[in-house]
């Protein structure tokens, strides 16, 4: 990725972040607030798909999402999704061709990140976003988009 969309990309996510917290900040109901941020997310970037899954009877179960049709269900452990929920840990790839044990629920995907969203260290989902361009995605995607689910962790208390 070239200096001069990093650049770009940084400013579109100090856009958005008073945007995504102006959106979550009076509305209680959790997937209201989930939707609402996969829009945000997909109309600021237009990458090619993102969304949430959520944890359920021990299985990440797909929640709101913007984009091509994706998989319902992931198992603990079980591609990007599954791992950085086992690892509790954000995962960042530049080709998902590359990572062993990928799920590939669109083939039109080359480049993923994960960042689980937790709250008094329990993991409540995941936000997956992926992209259509190999490396697509760096520290700065990375920076931001903790920072989007530190605010989206709380809400899982209370929607």
């Amino acid at each position: 990725m070239s200096e001069a969309i990093k650049h770009t990309r940084e400013q579109k996510y100090e856009q958005i972040i008073p945007q995504i917290k102006s959106l979550i900040q009076h509305e209680d109901d959790l997937i209201a607030n989930l939707a609402n941020v996969a829009a945000a997310l997909k109309s600021a970037f237009n990458f090619f798909w993102v969304g949430f899954y959520l944890v359920k009877n021990k299985e990440l179960v797909l929640g709101p999402f913007q984009g091509p049709v994706a998989c319902t269900r992931i198992t603990l452990g079980k591609g990007v999704c599954g791992k950085a929920w086992a690892d509790r840990k954000s995962i960042l790839v530049e080709d998902v061709h590359h990572f062993p044990g990928h799920i590939s629920c669109n083939s039109a995907s080359k480049s993923e990140i994960v960042v689980p969203i937790t709250h008094n260290n329990i993991v409540y989902g995941v936000l997956d976003i992926d992209s259509d361009v190999l490396n697509d995605f760096d520290h700065i995607d990375l920076q931001f988009l903790e920072s989007i689910c530190a605010n989206i962790g709380p809400l899982f208390i209370n929607g």
